[in-house]
């Protein structure tokens, strides 16, 4: 990728919106601070630091009409809104001009293969959080850059599988209808016992929100994790459940089977049938369940440990320092040179 190795200078004051409530924990865990906008109201996008989570102290929430007087380092969109228009009513001229990193969290939604990112822009870099997502974008002429989830690794809590159900964690899995698998749900809830949590799981008979301190021990007790996501990024849910254990069955499209081994950490098919086969089969041998979240505890401590997380984003920003700098360097030349594409990592 573009600056190899290089690191950034620490701590950096970087502005960010609230997007994703637990992406948004993860990256605040990085040694920098982050300042999030807030307006009245707290509409999408600038809602700050919501209640329900403990907030690190290095996270900051600030008025929307006082961020052009914040002296930042760096600015990470989340989100076409803040990018397309608001940087444009809250930024000055300064700090749209500061190193930029715009995180894309989905798939194309639109068009799954030849949908344009909205981001067409050499100076910024462009970051992923999973190959998948990477792959189906048409970033253009838009550096691209690929950082994998990270996520608590907790200690003291392992899996037991004592309640022989599965559970899904899904937000408002009813109002986003297929594309989050809410039919596979139902179809699948009709033949095996399941418990939903997650926004707006009691309309469905579910159980409700669960703080997020409170789920990693919460899916330890649970026989296995059923992600029936068709058409998403892949899930921190999922991630934090291999983290304590817990085996994994899910439907094999996105990035999920890049993820998920069969047999070792779980198992992932297209057939549905096949799911609720082998779902079967962790309910009835709690010890087959138990070999494969071992697997899957593995898995997430080699691939999703928050100090690989933090490392990435380090040489990411960086690399969006370095996308500014060498833009700054070919208008003052008045040259028209485009950096090279950075390669996916």
């Amino acid at each position: 990728m573009l600056g190899g190795d290089r690191r950034t200078n620490l701590p950096l004051r970087i502005l960010t919106w609230h997007v994703h409530g637990s992406y948004l924990y993860y990256l605040s865990q990085l040694p920098h601070q982050f300042y999030v906008p807030v307006k009245p109201g707290r509409p999408q996008g600038y809602g700050g630091c919501a209640p329900g989570r403990a907030w690190p102290p290095n996270l900051h929430e600030v008025a929307a009409e006082q961020i052009r007087d914040l002296a930042l380092d760096a600015v990470i969109f989340q989100s076409p809104g803040p990018y397309e228009r608001d940087q444009y009513d809250l930024l000055t001229e300064g700090q749209r001009a500061l190193p930029c990193i715009y995180l894309e969290h989905d798939p194309p939604r639109r068009q799954p293969t030849d949908t344009r990112h909205v981001v067409d822009d050499s100076s910024v870099l462009l970051v992923h959080v999973t190959h998948f997502n990477a792959l189906m974008w048409d970033s253009g002429r838009t550096p691209v850059y690929v950082i994998r989830h990270g996520v608590a690794l907790p200690s003291g809590i392992t899996f037991t599988g004592e309640i022989p159900r599965g559970l899904v964690v899904v937000n408002d899995l009813e109002s986003r209808g297929r594309r989050l698998g809410w039919d596979v749900f139902e179809r699948v809830r009709s033949q095996i016992p399941l418990d939903l949590v997650g926004m707006g799981s009691r309309a469905l008979g579910g159980l409700g929100e669960i703080p997020s301190e409170r789920l990693p021990a919460f899916m330890a007790r649970y026989r296995f994790f059923f992600n029936p996501i068709r058409y998403a990024s892949l899930g921190l849910a999922v991630c934090e459940a291999m983290a304590v254990g817990v085996p994994i069955i899910g439907l094999a499209t996105t990035e999920m089977p890049s993820v998920i081994r069969n047999g070792v950490s779980g198992y992932v098919y297209t057939d549905v049938e096949q799911m609720i086969r082998r779902m079967r089969e962790l309910l009835a041998r709690p010890d087959r369940a138990k070999a494969l979240g071992e697997g899957a505890r593995r898995y997430a401590s080699a691939h999703f440990s928050l100090a690989r997380f933090a490392s990435d984003w380090d040489m990411a920003l960086a690399a969006a320092a370095q996308l500014r700098r060498l833009h700054n360097e070919n208008v003052r030349a008045g040259g028209l040179n485009e950096p090279a594409n950075c390669a996916y990592k």
